[in-house]
């Protein structure tokens, strides 16, 4: 059964917000593995016994995990990751701590990275033609190894052509927009609650938003879904993990 009522807001807050504060740990400058299973000490200064918990596996010579996915991950194992800096995305490399620290003293040498062919307007949609191998002093931290991390996702901002490409330069394409209305759902064990709230970010398929109910005032954390629409609870987890695994095995 479907029930559409604001007065539910209050419930579906209690099942989806954050679990109370745990350990603060710092997300750690060059995340890197070295058995191709990532771990939260993998990820994080101060982890403590919690650095033990996998979170994703590495196949190729780096992974790409969903920030939002990891942040509850980190909740789960009793950490409290602040993620100030608003990040998306997190590239977690091959190999060693002192390998990574190696790794980026030669980044900044003359490196080959994927650059932008032309020049993009913020908005405008990664095509295949818009990248190209070049040279550049510097390999950004976040610079994808390859073009399909970016092909098919949005410019955030004018980006000049010739400039090394940054997996933050880029996101999903917007379908909820701040200030738009949206319809919030939660379906677990044959329950399945609706109400509408108002979305503070905007965000595209898959990506994690702030959503505010305009009765409560209570926000919680939302993975869109749709044009004007956003999951929380169990739905929103899978689709978190759903996401991180298809950005992985790019």
């Amino acid at each position: 059964m479907r029930l559409f009522a604001p007065s539910l807001a209050v419930l579906i807050a209690a099942l989806a917000g954050p679990a109370l504060a745990g350990q603060p740990v710092t997300l750690r400058a060059d995340p890197a593995d070295a058995d191709g299973i990532v771990t939260l000490g993998d990820l994080f200064d101060g982890a403590g016994a919690a650095g033990q918990v996998p979170v994703a596996a590495r196949t190729g010579g780096s992974v790409m995990l969903d920030a939002g996915l990891v942040q509850a991950a980190a909740r789960r194992a009793g950490l409290d990751w602040a993620n100030a800096q608003g990040l998306r995305k997190i590239v977690v490399r091959g190999g060693t701590p002192a390998a990574a620290a190696q790794r980026g003293n030669a980044q900044r040498g003359n490196v080959e990275v994927l650059t932008w062919a032309r020049s993009l307007s913020a908005g405008e949609v990664v095509q295949p033609t818009d990248l190209v191998w070049g040279k550049a002093a510097a390999a950004p931290a976040d610079a994808p190894n390859d073009p399909d991390a970016v092909i098919g996702l949005a410019a955030k901002r004018p980006l000049r052509a010739g400039a090394p490409v940054a997996a933050r330069d880029v996101a999903a394409l917007a379908v909820v927009k701040a200030g738009d209305v949206v319809t919030l759902t939660y379906d677990a064990d044959g329950v399945s609650l609706a109400l509408q709230a108002k979305a503070l970010s905007g965000g595209g398929v898959g990506e994690t938003i702030n959503v505010q109910n305009p009765s409560s005032k209570k926000i919680v954390q939302a993975v869109v879904t749709g044009p004007g629409q956003a999951a929380v609870g169990p739905a929103a987890d899978m689709l978190r993990l759903n996401r991180s695994t298809r950005v992985a095995l790019r």
